[in-house]
């Protein structure tokens, strides 16, 4: 009998791990797997290029977990610079260019994953395609940036960066601009920088940005970038006023690549992602699976799809795609949508609802907000750290928790992210058994401080 055929559309997070997971469960013999990627590179952390662009890692081949031909050593069939250009979902094939050569070509499959991606988002402003001009969503936008810079360099050009957005994309490139040595410019058209918080916790970030001499201008729309005789960006217009450029860095956000799946007539979700059952099978076609950016996940605070850009999910994906192509069964229940990040030395964490995200779902709620610190006070180090719940009116339900302080601070939303999970209460949580010493936390850590602090708040509200 003549082996299945699985073709990969997207060589990196998701793509590859369900590749790698299906090999493990069946070999080349019983299944053959044929991946495209149209960059120059897979499996890498596109979450550590700020880091990278910085000067934090070293090397850009510390973020690469696993190289092309590390790959087909585990005979899969990946092709490089390759790009699906049209999807046959009733013929069962797919249309590749390759990149190099120029050569198209179609090739069959049984089973197909789709896992291409987000694209950082780019409006459809004046300038926006000008040199100077970068996204930073793959390693190749990574490389296009540092050139670009190291080109600045070598003119001898001023240093001045002006970053568009101020969510967690564009917080940690304002930091590896400041690390590079460039005076920072941030234009957020929102109240306050991370719109993923709510406003007052949002302010303690543009406080702390301040401090850090990096320059936040809130309520900034951009609508266009000005370029010089040479055709590179030389200022950034907004509505609010205009601000010099030698280089501009997008930090708007990303949204999912699917105009491939759109125009094969697959189904997505109000967000623009793909749309999948528990197993990641694409809703509707049996042998189809998608993963990674480019789906809507469920988000089970809120009870719907959301689409959610993140590493960690990517790779679950793929366990779980590889797990059932490869004769297995897994599924992905939803997420509760917990992201950290950081600029400089201050953590930035989130979980669950902001408090518009209940309202919009129709949820009454209560909030409580504590300052602690993430160290017992009197321990050399303890800095600053606030806390803010929500919680569910009459239930206590947790809903979500937002957390900004220093260093020790961030991590610690992972308490409130497995409680979320667990559908416990702020009461409940109020018991929990935390790890304590003075290196690490007050004797009260300051989660359960919260917790303690809503608790009040929900029997307050019920009275």
């Amino acid at each position: 009998m003549a082996a299945e055929r699985l073709v990969v559309i997207g060589g990196d997070a998701a793509g590859m791990s369900a590749a790698s997971q299906a090999r493990r469960l069946k070999g080349p013999d019983a299944l053959e797997i044929v991946a495209f990627e149209r960059g120059h590179f897979t499996s890498y952390s596109a979450c550590g290029i700020p880091y990278w662009v910085s000067g934090d890692v070293e090397q850009r081949d510390d973020l690469i977990a696993r190289t092309p031909e590390e790959h087909r050593e585990r005979d899969i069939d990946l092709r490089m610079r390759t790009e699906v250009t049209e999807l046959d979902v009733a013929g069962r094939r797919v249309e590749a260019l390759d990149r190099e050569s120029g050569r198209t070509y179609w090739t069959d499959f049984d089973k197909l994953v789709i896992a291409t991606g987000a694209r950082p988002v780019r409006p459809a402003l004046p300038g926006m395609d000008a040199a100077g001009v970068h996204g930073v969503q793959t390693l190749d936008d990574g490389q296009a940036l540092l050139d670009s810079l190291d080109a600045l360099g070598s003119e001898g050009r001023p240093r001045r960066a002006v970053v568009v957005g101020a969510g967690y994309i564009g917080v940690e490139m304002a930091e590896a601009m400041l690390k590079r040595g460039f005076e920072v410019t941030v234009l957020n058209r929102g109240e306050q920088p991370m719109a993923t918080l709510d406003a007052d916790m949002g302010r303690l970030v543009h406080e702390a940005m301040d401090g850090l001499g990096i320059t936040t201008v809130n309520g900034a729309a951009v609508t266009k970038i000005l370029t010089g005789p040479d055709g590179r960006v030389t200022e950034v217009a907004t509505d609010a006023g205009t601000y010099p450029a030698d280089v501009v860095v997008l930090g708007i956000g990303v949204e999912p690549e699917t105009e491939l799946a759109r125009e094969a007539g697959l189904p997505v979700g109000p967000h623009g992602g793909l749309l999948t059952d528990l197993a990641m099978r694409v809703r509707g076609h049996e042998n189809i699976w998608a993963g990674g950016d480019c789906v809507e996940v469920l988000d089970l605070v809120a009870g719907h799809t959301r689409h959610i850009a993140l590493g960690t999910h990517a790779n679950k994906h793929g366990q779980v795609i590889g797990s059932n192509v490869g004769g297995g069964y897994g599924t992905f229940p939803g997420v509760v949508g917990t992201a950290v990040s950081k600029v400089c030395d201050l953590e930035i964490a989130r979980t669950g609802l902001r408090e518009k995200d209940a309202r919009a779902v129709g949820l009454q709620y209560v909030t409580a907000t504590i300052e602690s610190t993430q160290r017992a006070g009197y321990y050399p180090g303890a800095k600053p750290m606030t806390v803010k719940m929500i919680a569910e009116l009459r239930t206590g339900r947790l809903l979500g928790v937002q957390i900004v302080g220093r260093e020790g601070s961030a991590k610690r939303v992972d308490v409130a992210a497995v409680a979320l999970t667990a559908g416990m209460t702020v009461e409940q949580m109020t018991a929990l058994d935390l790890g304590y010493a003075p290196p690490f936390s007050p004797v009260w850590d300051p989660v359960l401080v919260a917790a303690r602090k809503t608790v009040a708040a929900v029997r307050g509200a019920g009275s």
